[in-house]
């Protein structure tokens, strides 16, 4: 009786001692990691190639949403954490890095019927205003996306994840997740919308930036 109550009780300490553990180096790798926006070091960075995702999702016919993504594109940050309304973003996206798993595919989307990457190798956004602050962390902007020589308005909503100095990189590190939604054929895009395949393209971008000037 006693033993097995000696072997939960150790248990039990492990478990918390391990949890603690966990916690302590967590704080080791990111010893001034902060969520707090108004906290973050501000000033101008750039994109973390390595670790960058930007997923676009569509309605197939309305059976599924297919998803699809871009494996190149680049951006710049110049961060205001006192007054975000003032800060600014631009995305330069590579659109002939389009990837859906499906090479033939991929090269058919290349092809002038849609994305016509021989006459229009990149898609850009840039932020133009602030729109409202969500809650402490969320925050929209509208931008001018530039897709297929067209020029129109979308709004970006973003999620700060907060930042620190990455243990791995050395570097200051901001992180963030964004959405967006748009329609593509505002854009000329407007290949097969009549048959079904949907018109409303959903971005969802994960991004960490590097302050620029951090040696």
């Amino acid at each position: 009786m006693m033993t097995t109550m000696f072997r939960k009780y150790r248990s039990a300490a492990m478990l918390l001692a391990g949890s603690a553990l966990l916690v302590s180096c967590d704080r080791l790798v990111s010893p001034d990691f902060n969520t707090e926006v108004a906290e973050l070091r501000g000033g101008a960075y750039t994109l973390d190639k390595d670790h960058a995702s930007l997923v676009w999702k569509i309605s197939h016919l309305g059976f599924s949403t297919y998803v699809g993504r871009f494996n190149d594109f680049d951006a710049t940050l110049d961060f205001d954490p006192e007054n975000v309304e003032n800060s600014s973003l631009e995305v330069i996206v590579d659109t002939t890095s389009i990837d859906v798993n499906n090479p033939t595919f991929a090269e058919d989307l290349q092809g002038d019927d849609w994305f016509d990457v021989a006459n229009f190798p990149q898609a850009i956004f840039r932020t133009t205003r602030f729109v409202e602050a969500v809650d402490e962390d969320t925050f929209v902007f509208e931008g001018d996306l530039t897709l297929l020589g067209n020029t129109g308005p979308v709004q970006m909503t973003v999620d700060f994840n907060g930042g620190g100095r990455n243990f791995l990189t050395r570097r200051y590190t901001l992180g963030f997740a964004a959405n967006a939604t748009f329609n593509r054929s505002d854009f000329g895009l407007d290949n097969m919308v009549a048959f079904g395949v949907g018109d409303e393209i959903e971005l969802d971008i994960n991004v960490e930036f590097q302050e620029s000037s951090d040696e």
